[in-house]
């Protein structure tokens, strides 16, 4: 499938990846288009113009317009990415909204930058709805990627999607864990990481490192908990959050997104309606701050393998009385 190796994957950051797999797409298909908002070098878009610049395109730094424009290339027959920074695309929500996800079209946005993942430059460049924003349009797939491997998976495995597709994607900060993993990248499909019996962690984008390391606290204390990574948000695998709901009778969401409205929510919204259990949901509460490092703002948010051990703890107390 791929002309890198697990190993080279390994040593990438999220959006290094995220160049990289547009490049080996360039080259599986002659209609891949890219198109960016002055952000190519940023967002690594630019690995692609380089080997391809016939078809790669910016439209400068108008986010609305390179939807509309990535919207008019699709309707053409390319396979369009349209890549920008997660903060900014979502100015362009309205022309996603109604330009391609109410006709169809099968353009993939990939939203870097997101999350944390940019935490030198504070709030206004730190994306934490763009979850909310497009789990909610009907036809959209949202995909958010634990790492660098996946984000080059996820990026290639879109390419065959015939509706439109939003991929999360940070910045440099990552911990790479999924070469390690032995699974099928699927979309729509989520991945068990750890089965379990006593409590369910599910997780979502880059957070994926600190539910694992919360399962090492975990079993230390004699807990068996199961880890569950869901990298496609929407649409949700409902069969495995209803079988671990049942299976465990409690869950902690880990998200590096706001709590509402977001990867914790649409988990409740599942349960509820399936198999309702005892949720407490892990991310941020409020806007971003500037810092050093996302590490700080997880730390800042209470983000970390500590809390989620302690706040699964909790749950399981609950769920004895």
């Amino acid at each position: 499938m791929s002309s890198i190796s697990l190993t080279e994957l390994s040593e990438l950051t999220p959006r290094d990846a995220l160049g990289r797999a547009l490049v080996e797409l360039g080259s599986m298909y002659r209609d891949v288009v890219v198109v960016t908002a002055d952000v190519g070098e940023a967002t690594r878009a630019k690995y692609f113009g380089d080997r391809y610049p016939d078809r790669y395109f910016n439209v400068g730094i108008a986010e609305q317009d390179m939807l509309g424009v990535a919207a008019g290339l699709a309707l053409t027959g390319f396979r369009v990415y349209a890549v920008a920074f997660a903060m900014f695309l979502m100015r362009a929500w309205e022309q996603i909204r109604n330009s391609i996800v109410r006709m169809n079209i099968p353009v993939k946005i990939v939203g870097t930058h997101a999350g944390f993942s940019d935490a030198y430059d504070g709030a206004s460049h730190q994306c934490l709805e763009d979850i909310a924003l497009m789990r909610i349009l009907p036809n959209m797939t949202v995909i958010a990627p634990a790492d660098a491997p996946e984000v080059y998976r996820a990026i290639i495995s879109s390419a065959e999607l015939k509706t439109p597709c939003y991929i999360r994607v940070g910045r440099d900060y990552t911990r790479n864990i999924t070469h390690t993993l032995d699974y099928e990248f699927k979309i729509g499909q989520a991945v068990v990481v750890e089965d379990g019996e006593d409590i369910s962690i599910f997780t979502t984008g880059m957070t994926l490192w600190i539910a694992l390391e919360a399962y090492n606290i975990l079993k230390d204390m004699g807990v068996s908990p199961a880890i569950v990574h869901f990298h496609t948000i929407s649409p949700l695998d409902v069969n495995t959050v209803e079988k671990y709901a049942r299976k465990t009778g409690a869950i902690v969401t880990i998200e590096e997104h706001l709590v509402k409205g977001g990867f914790g929510s649409a988990i409740a919204e599942t349960v509820v309606q399936t198999y309702a259990v005892p949720i407490v949901m892990v991310g941020a509460y409020s806007f971003g701050r500037s810092a050093r490092s996302p590490e700080e703002l997880y730390r800042y948010f209470g983000i970390e393998p500590n809390e989620v051990a302690l706040r699964a703890i909790e749950l399981i107390k609950l769920r004895k009385r």
